[in-house]
């Protein structure tokens, strides 16, 4: 590695993309519960067209993009962290007391959850954990600066 090479720019995360065994049931979870925007298109699978499409979703407001796959090879396994690949997705909130509001949308939305938990070892915390419906794991996230 050259080491006086400087890394190039990135500019953050542009979106994530989830296999789910429906993605109109998960784009209507994801519309409902995350109030995100379906973009009107489906789109191929970049080189592998034949193997499904991808859905995406969005708020363009704080830059989340979820792409929902439809992949033809899917056999309606339910997700498991477990395995390699995907362990959860995390979302930052801006302040602790958006992680109460959050909770309260996410109970009026009947979505089980963890609940607000606070972490101090080894870094300070709070998140809330819940799960999509292939049992995704998703969390909100606030850390004080």
């Amino acid at each position: 590695m050259n080491k006086t090479a400087t890394r190039p720019p990135m500019g953050g995360f542009h979106h994530f993309g989830v296999t789910v065994t429906d993605v109109e049931a998960s784009a209507d979870w994801y519309q409902r519960v995350l109030g995100l925007e379906r973009i009107p298109a489906e789109i191929p699978h970049h080189g592998n067209e034949e193997s499904g499409y991808a859905v995406l979703l969005a708020d363009f407001g704080c830059g989340i993009i979820i792409g929902l796959q439809h992949n033809t090879r899917n056999d309606g396994q339910s997700f498991d962290e477990a395995r390699t690949g995907l362990d959860h997705v995390s979302m930052s909130v801006p302040s602790r007391s958006d992680l109460e509001s959050w909770a309260q949308w996410l109970d009026a939305s009947a979505v089980p959850h963890s609940g607000v938990t606070d972490i101090d070892d080894p870094i300070k915390y709070s998140a809330l954990v819940f799960r999509d419906p292939d049992n995704i794991q998703l969390e909100f996230i606030f850390m004080a600066g």
